[in-house]
This record gives C-alpha cells, structure tokens and sequence, in this order.
C-alpha cells in the first residue's frame, strides 16, 4: 500500500509541474509576437520584459524606503516561506542579486503574472525546472509588486 501511495505522489508531482500537456516543444521564436496586444489588453510577450501590463517601470536612482518598507511586509506575508534574502535556494530561488539578473519589468510582471510568464518566458521555465515547483500566484496588487521589487532593490544594496 505504501508503494501505491508513493507513486501515486510521484506521478501527480511530475503532472503538477508539467506545463506543457500536448508534449511538443515550446515555440521560443519570440519575434513574431512581440508586437500587439494580447486579449486583455496587455502588450504581447516581450523577452526582456515577459508577459503582462508592465512596460516600463521608473525607478529613481536611490532607493524608496517607505516603498522598501511596504515591500519588506508583502515580502514577510507571501514570500518568506519560498524566498531566502540571500543566493541560497529555499523552495524558490534566493533573491540576491535579482534586480541585476532581471528587468524590473520581468519581475514585476512575473510577481503579477506567474502562470503566463511560466507558459511563454525561457528565463522563467529554467527556474522552474532548477525549483520543481510552480511560483503560486499570490494576487499582489501592482503597488505591492512595485514595493516588493522596492525592497528586492534594498535588499541588492540600492541605498
């Protein structure tokens, strides 16, 4: 019974993480889709920036500390249980060094948009195979996505 109950886990984990159920390579020609908009409204995937409504993000040159604050409360309550501060890989990969390796467009748009960005970005699908677990969505709002790649900054030591 135990053999049994240890494939039946095995076998609805790899199913969990699949995200490609017809079995064919994904398309990752990307340059025919990088102009337009989506069915929502959104602009089509970009590689720099993946999939969803953030174009362009203004950042300033020092850091926002209300905004890392805000962000380092968002971090605590949704975060903290996959996500180490450090390069070190909890169940999702550590945040050092993330707004160096990423857009601030990619981030955010990942943070809001987890399941688009795991179907179509290369970068995020890598993740995902080192990780073996799909990002939930966490429904953050676009200001607590901002706050959150905020404090993403502080932690990178944006002063």
């Amino acid at each position: 019974m135990k053999k049994i109950l240890v494939i039946a886990i095995i076998v609805l984990g790899i199913a969990a993480c699949g995200n490609n159920p017809s079995g064919e390579t994904p398309n990752k020609d990307t340059t025919s889709s990088t102009q337009g908009t989506t069915a929502n409204g959104n602009p089509s995937y970009d590689p720099n920036r993946g999939e969803g409504k953030f174009t362009k993000v203004d950042l300033s040159p020092n850091l926002d500390a209300t905004k890392a604050a805000a962000g380092e409360k968002v971090y605590s309550v949704k975060c903290a249980a996959c996500h180490k501060l450090t390069d070190e890989k909890l169940v999702g990969p550590g945040w050092k060094g993330v707004t160096s390796r990423h857009t601030p467009e990619w981030i955010m748009n990942f943070t809001t948009n987890t399941d688009e960005m795991l179907s179509k970005d290369p970068k995020a699908q890598a993740m995902l195979e080192i990780c073996l677990v799909r990002m939930p969505n966490q429904n953050l709002s676009d200001e607590d996505a901002r706050n959150v790649y905020e404090f993403m900054r502080k932690n990178d030591g944006v002063k």
